[in-house]
């Protein structure tokens, strides 16, 4: 384990000691109010990738916790961002990255600059919270998914998935310039 991964998770084991489970608990992503340190600005969204939760801060001490999907081993977001682009039913077209690493899946999209329209079947899902940092587009995203069984676990590409009824909900709840640290 990396230093900066034990840091990370030592932290968020202080910041959210409900996120540890008991022995055999089990994972639930369904949406619940929790509570947290008071310390954390109300509207601001933390992602702890390690237990597949995301928060959004909704008063002092508690939030609305979110069950997730994140990036494989290495591919990851880690830090902070903002969110500046909120799209419904979004277009996609996966990364020059992810064509390179996944050549077979990604084929239909090589050498061109084709993009899967929105819709109940595009990987993006309902909605799309897009990622900046310092004006920049971070290519990572919090969105839909039409994978459902990806939430609790590590297998996207690096974005954040929602179930998309649960997209849909925290879409509503957070505006752009919306803060998120993913620890």
């Amino acid at each position: 384990m990396r230093r900066r991964q034990f840091i990370a998770g030592s932290l968020a084991a202080l910041a959210f000691p409900h996120a540890l489970f008991a022995a055999g608990a089990a994972y639930d992503p369904t949406p619940q109010m929790v509570s947290i340190k008071p310390q954390y600005i109300v509207g601001e969204l933390l992602i702890l990738p390690r237990s597949h939760y995301l928060y959004l801060v909704t008063a002092p001490g508690q939030a609305m916790r979110y069950g997730v999907g994140v990036g494989k081993a290495g591919l990851e977001f880690t830090g902070t961002a903002t969110i500046d682009v909120k799209k419904e039913w979004p277009t996609w077209r996966p990364t020059d990255e992810m064509i390179e690493r996944e050549p077979k899946s990604y084929a239909r999209f090589i050498g061109n600059t084709d993009a899967q329209p929105g819709g109940p079947s595009n990987p993006l899902g309902a909605r799309a919270l897009y990622l900046f940092q310092n004006g920049k587009d971070t290519y990572f995203r919090i969105h839909g998914t039409t994978q459902s069984s990806s939430i609790g676990r590590s297998v996207s590409n690096g974005c954040i998935r929602m179930l998309n009824t649960h997209v849909k909900d925290l879409y509503q709840r957070v505006p752009i310039g919306t803060k998120v640290t993913v620890l």
